[in-house]
């Protein structure tokens, strides 16, 4: 169970701070709540407490580990299938995994496919939600910008 003030990611979301544990009623069900709140987007999130384990809720990587990603996305292998349904089920998988290597392998994937062949509509979304989700985790676990981690992502790319 995770206590107020925790960092947290959300596999969807990315990662925010617990700023609350609430009783809420929904469609007649009484539950708690961990209210999640998204420093990068400004959202808040609920999340049944009992049901962090099945949405995927997990503790953020620490600093080295953020670090030690960062140093090594340039490296990441990407094996992106030709077929564009195909390569979009297989990263939003990716993305769902909650696994911050699965997203950046992700990011990295669609924005070299950017930069050779452009990308559609709905991998473009998705390259903007999957660098959304890797950013919030390494801005919390860094104690860095937005705009910092965001920059040395894409001077892999430059």
């Amino acid at each position: 169970m995770f206590k107020i003030g925790d960092k947290v990611a959300h596999p969807m979301h990315g990662a925010g701070v617990i700023d609350g544990i609430e009783e809420r009623t929904i469609n007649g069900c009484t539950r708690e709540y961990y209210i999640l709140k998204m420093p990068t987007s400004e959202m808040v999130v609920m999340i049944p407490v009992d049901s962090c384990d099945a949405i995927g809720v997990r503790p953020i990587v620490d600093p080295e580990a953020a670090e030690s990603l960062l140093d090594m996305i340039g490296s990441i292998e990407t094996d992106m299938t030709q077929n564009w349904n195909r390569r979009y089920r297989e990263n939003m998988q990716r993305i769902k995994s909650g696994n911050l290597l699965e997203v950046a392998k992700v990011v990295k994937g669609l924005m070299s496919r950017d930069s050779e062949k452009g990308l559609s509509t709905g991998e473009r979304k998705m390259l903007h939600s999957a660098k959304q989700i890797l950013i919030s985790e390494l801005v919390l676990s860094q104690k860095k910008t937005y705009e910092e981690v965001e920059m040395r992502i894409n001077a892999v790319f430059t």
